[in-house]
């Protein structure tokens, strides 16, 4: 295999796993929070538990979106320099 097609593969995992922290977190720490609350006070309503961790997904997407997508048009950039040095 080509290096540089290696390097293109690893660079883009590492990217989707950048893009994809913030929200993660968010909705990791909110689920924890609603968690602990729903077992202290025994409520057990799903929508108790999905609502709040949706509002933080779109917060932080909403908080990181200008991060984000600067972070995948340098991979594209990136991606589309590299093209000739894969391409035969």
């Amino acid at each position: 295999m080509d290096p540089a097609l290696l390097h293109l593969g690893r660079e883009a995992l590492w990217v989707v796993l950048l893009v994809s922290a913030p929200p993660l977190l968010a909705a990791l720490a909110v689920g924890l929070v609603t968690g602990v609350v729903q077992a202290a006070t025994q409520v057990q309503e799903p929508t108790v538990a999905v609502v709040p961790r949706l509002v933080a997904v779109l917060g932080a997407l909403a908080v990181a979106a200008p991060w984000i997508a600067a972070r995948v048009v340098q991979f594209a950039r990136a991606s589309l320099e590299l093209l000739p040095r894969i391409a035969p």
